[in-house]
C-alpha cells in the first residue's frame, strides 16, 4: 500500500513539473516512438570519462577527496571513495530506474531479453555540498541511447538530460550520495516523461 501510494505520489508530481521536466531533455537524434507498446527496456550505467565539479577527470575529484578526508581522519577518505562507486549500484541507478518505470510506464533494469536497451552515461556530475550555515545541490548531465540489445550499434535515439538537480527539500542532505541520488531521481522522472509523452 505505501508503495502504491509513493508511486502515485511521483507521477502525480511528474505530471505537475512535465514542462519544467521536458526543458531538461533535448532530443540529439531518431526518435522513440518505436517505444510505444514495449512492457520493458534494458538499462545499462556508463560513467566512464566523467568529469566531476571542476575537476576535468573524476581520479582526479577522488584523489583530492580522498586524500582531504584521510588527513582528518585515517581511512575515511578511503571508506569514502568506496561508497563513492558504491552508491551507483546501491543508490542511483535503482532511483533512476524506478522513477523512470513509474512515469514512463516502461519497466527499467536489467532485462537481456527486452527489444531495446538504454545506455545511460554520465557526462558530469556536481556533487553539491551542505555545511549547515550553506549548501548547494547537485546536478548531473546525461546522455541516453537508445539502441536495439541485439545489435546495439543500431541505434534508435540519442538524448541528452541537461541539469539534473538534486538535494533534499529540508535541507538535511549532508551526505553527498544522497544528494546525486536525487538528481538521478530527477533525471529518471524527466527522461520518463519525455518516453510517456512521445509514444502515445
Amino acid at each position: 500500500m505505501k508503495k502504491n501510494l509513493v508511486g502515485m505520489m511521483v507521477v502525480a508530481m511528474a505530471a505537475i513539473t512535465m514542462d519544467a521536466s521536458a526543458q531538461r531533455i533535448k532530443l540529439e537524434s531518431g526518435a522513440v516512438a518505436v517505444l510505444a507498446g514495449e512492457k520493458e527496456i534494458n538499462t545499462e550505467f556508463v560513467y566512464d570519462g566523467m568529469s566531476v565539479g571542476k575537476f576535468k577527470t573524476e581520479a582526479e575529484y577522488l584523489a583530492k577527496k580522498t586524500e582531504e578526508y584521510n588527513k582528518k581522519e585515517t581511512g575515511k577518505g578511503d571508506n569514502w571513495a568506496k561508497a563513492w562507486v558504491a552508491d551507483r549500484q546501491g543508490r542511483f541507478e535503482p532511483v533512476f530506474n524506478e522513477r523512470f518505470g513509474l512515469v514512463s510506464g516502461l519497466a527499467s533494469g536489467t532485462a537481456p531479453a527486452a527489444k531495446y536497451t538504454m545506455i545511460v552515461k554520465t557526462l558530469s556530475t556536481e556533487p553539491g555540498y551542505n555545511i549547515g550555515i550553506s549548501r548547494a545541490n547537485s546536478n548531473i548531465y546525461l546522455e541516453v541511447r537508445i539502441v536495439e540489445t541485439a545489435d546495439k550499434s543500431k541505434e534508435i535515439a540519442k538524448i541528452r538530460v541537461e541539469k539534473a538537480t538534486g538535494g533534499s527539500w529540508v535541507g538535511y542532505d549532508f551526505d553527498t550520495g544522497q544528494r546525486i541520488g536525487e538528481a538521478y531521481a530527477e533525471a529518471g522522472t524527466a527522461l520518463g516523461a519525455y518516453i510517456k509523452k512521445n509514444t502515445k
